[in-house]
């Protein structure tokens, strides 16, 4: 049969040989693998009644390479980079993505999350910028925030030697360490391929108080000035505080930053300028770069006790943005380190405790609410979820909330009332799995979800490819038992929305003819009763299910045959 036969555009024509060459990816793909071995990688769950459809972006942090998947965890596209990633990615509404980038060689800070360059790579992968920020005193890491206005916020490391902390009332006896990494938050104005102006900034190393040392000028009672962050509070070593995520609420003209080591995230005022942020007045809240907000920990300003403890080592406090449930709430990650009643994960949103003068409120002498979260995501037994470190969490449009168990490379969706609707795990490290085996060092930062809607994804092709782990080569197509026994998809493959398949049965025999998703779930039942010697063809109608690959599947006694299809809307 001829292209012209078949009745497609030349657009659909390349489109179809798009599909066919991706197939081979996955041509090992056999009936072992998909009814008798236990899925590992990969799409686990995709129960698309509750699901918010889109398309999930993220970085493996053991490869230099960016994959965006849809629903039925096909790859539709992916970026490299000659750097691994340092931490952080997103999808821009131009279609480019922006990474950190880990840049070890000439970089002294090699603490986990280290960065030192931001990257900016169009959606054909050419690289169309970049900003490096490192150097002996400071470098970029972890997470960045891209503003309304395109400006860029980052946040860096910086170095203080132990003079220096001395000279701010840090307590060092018996200290090990030859200088202490405070933290800063730059806004970077892109310019050209490479470079940018940092146009404000914001160091906490200018909003200290101690109760250590009565020389010094910033000595109080800690527990006076929650607006103040004690430089006496948390382990004692070098990276003291550890930002690990970064957040900017342009309706408040805000800044949120999450502390690893100190386990709390703080909210500062961004319509400061430089010079205001470094002080305690100015601003739309008149209080210059003073802390503004802060949850999760009130020991570390001397306000509770271990038992007000709320947070463990978090990552990814955010706002929920307009417009979605819960919008003006706080999400958080709580990843549960060192959680005094055993060690698991939750999701906690909170709502900050705003007056009627929009700013934030507080008892006197107590600490910032809330008391407890408005709603919490729990494993079921809570030790079965639960991610030591990395990992993130945010709200999907329609409720549901995307949540990344970043030590496993472990996606999943839930709903408002804690049901798994989508499970997905990353299949890549240092190499790529084939199901089946277990991966390794699949960490994964944290994950976004975009809708098909979203603007950076309009007017590009997001035919799947197909999907990113392999498949091993145990058997291939095959006939077993009976001579003359086939099963064969007549054209197109790719289809949409119909196609049709034949069968050669060279005996009375029951015939089942089955159809099942890469999941290995059936689909539906094409056949099921006993068929005289000849020759058959039936009809599959996928006009109600997604795009991708499906399976079809002939067994007669000892007989099977299984045949690949491409579903492509």
């Amino acid at each position: 049969m001829t292209p012209a036969q078949w009745n497609i555009t030349e657009k659909k024509m390349k489109q179809c040989r798009l599909f066919i060459g991706s197939t081979l990816l996955i041509l090992a793909l056999c009936t072992d693998c998909l009814f008798t071995q236990t899925r590992t990688i990969g799409l686990l769950l995709n129960d698309s009644t509750k699901t918010y459809p889109g398309y999930t972006l993220f970085t493996p942090l053991k490869s230099t390479k960016t994959f965006l998947i849809d629903m039925n965890g096909m790859l539709v596209r992916s970026w490299t980079s000659p750097y691994y990633p340092g931490q952080a990615v997103m999808l821009l509404k131009d279609g480019s993505i922006l990474r950190a980038a880990m840049i070890q060689q000439g970089n002294p800070f090699q603490q986990g999350g280290v960065g030192g360059r931001n990257e900016k790579y169009n959606w054909n992968g050419t690289l169309t910028w970049s900003f490096d920020h490192y150097g002996t005193a400071y470098s970029l890491h972890h997470d960045f925030e891209v503003m309304p206005n395109g400006n860029i916020l980052m946040i860096a490391w910086e170095k203080k030697t132990n003079a220096e902390a001395a000279a701010a009332g840090r307590n060092l006896t018996g200290a090990t360490y030859t200088e202490v990494w405070s933290e800063k938050v730059i806004e970077v104005q892109p310019s050209g391929t490479s470079g940018g102006t940092i146009i404000w900034e914001w160091h906490i190393w200018d909003h200290l108080v101690q109760d250590y040392d009565a020389t010094k000028s910033n000595y109080g009672v800690v527990s006076q000035h929650p607006e103040l962050y004690s430089i006496n509070y948390g382990d004692m070593k070098a990276d003291w505080l550890h930002f690990n995520a970064l957040r900017y609420n342009p309706v408040r003209d805000e800044i949120m930053v999450s502390l690893h080591a100190t386990s709390e995230f703080l909210v500062i005022d961004h319509s400061t300028t430089s010079a205001q942020a470094a002080g305690h007045t100015g601003g739309r809240r008149g209080k210059g770069g003073d802390i503004l907000y802060r949850w999760g920990n009130p020991v570390a300003y001397k306000l509770g006790t271990a038992a007000d403890q709320k947070l463990f080592s978090q990552h990814d406090a955010r706002w929920i943005e307009e417009g979605l449930p819960g919008a003006g709430n706080i999400t958080i990650f709580n990843n549960g380190t060192k959680r005094p009643e055993g060690l698991y994960s939750s999701i906690e949103q909170i709502v900050p405790p705003i007056g009627s003068d929009s700013s934030y409120t507080r008892t006197a002498n107590a600490a910032f609410g809330p008391a407890s979260a408005v709603w919490q995501f729990v494993g079921s037994p809570t030790t079965s979820f639960y991610g030591e470190n990395i990992s993130g969490a945010s709200r999907l449009p329609n409720g549901n909330t995307i949540i990344c168990q970043g030590p496993s490379g472990k996606f999943f969706e839930v709903t408002s009332n804690g049901q798994i609707v989508w499970t997905y795990v990353n299949p890549v490290s240092t190499t790529i799995y084939a199901q089946g085996q277990t991966p390794v060092e699949n960490l994964v930062f944290k994950v976004n979800r975009y809708a098909s809607t979203y603007a950076g994804l309009a007017g590009k092709t997001l035919t799947p490819i197909g999907p990113i782990e392999t498949y091993p080569s145990a058997v291939e197509d095959r006939e077993t038992a009976v001579n003359g026994f086939t099963l064969y998809q007549n054209y197109p493959n790719p289809f949409n929305p119909s196609t049709v398949l034949s069968y050669d049965v060279p005996a009375v025999s029951h015939v089942t003819l089955k159809v099942y998703n890469l999941l290995g779930e059936e689909v539906v039942t094409l056949v099921n009763e006993m068929k005289d010697a000849g020759s058959y063809s039936a009809a599959f109608n996928a006009r109600s299910l997604p795009s991708g690959l499906y399976i079809a599947k002939l067994t007669a006694g000892a007989a099977s045959k299984v045949v690949r299809m491409v579903l492509m809307k």
